[in-house]
């Protein structure tokens, strides 16, 4: 019984959690050249502050209501999708982004 209770409580706290991300497709592919790429999709009807990252190195990004970015390469053939990060918040919480390109 406790565990049940422990179980309902964690789940109480965390549901809010994981509805509160911003819906986005990340749609992984390769250039014609053989290099890795990635294009992020805004599934929301809100701008996204995005980001993109390989290697350390950030693409940074806004992202329009129901848009896709732009094809974004590696640089480097040893690259692939498992060495992309990608993160996308809205943008009125993180309005420092707005001086970034607008996809």
């Amino acid at each position: 019984m406790k565990f049940f209770k422990y179980f309902c409580a964690t789940l109480i706290l965390i549901s809010p959690l994981l509805m509160a991300s911003p819906k986005i497709t990340v749609t992984f592919g390769e250039s014609l050249d053989g290099f890795a790429r990635i294009k992020v999709r805004n599934e929301t009807f809100i701008p996204l502050a995005c980001y993109v990252a390989i290697d350390g190195h950030k693409v940074k990004f806004q992202l329009s209501a129901k848009a896709s970015s732009t094809w974004i390469t590696s640089t480097d053939k040893r690259f692939n999708y498992k060495n992309f990060s990608t993160w996308c918040d809205y943008l009125e919480i993180h309005p420092q982004y707005k001086a970034y390109r607008l996809y």
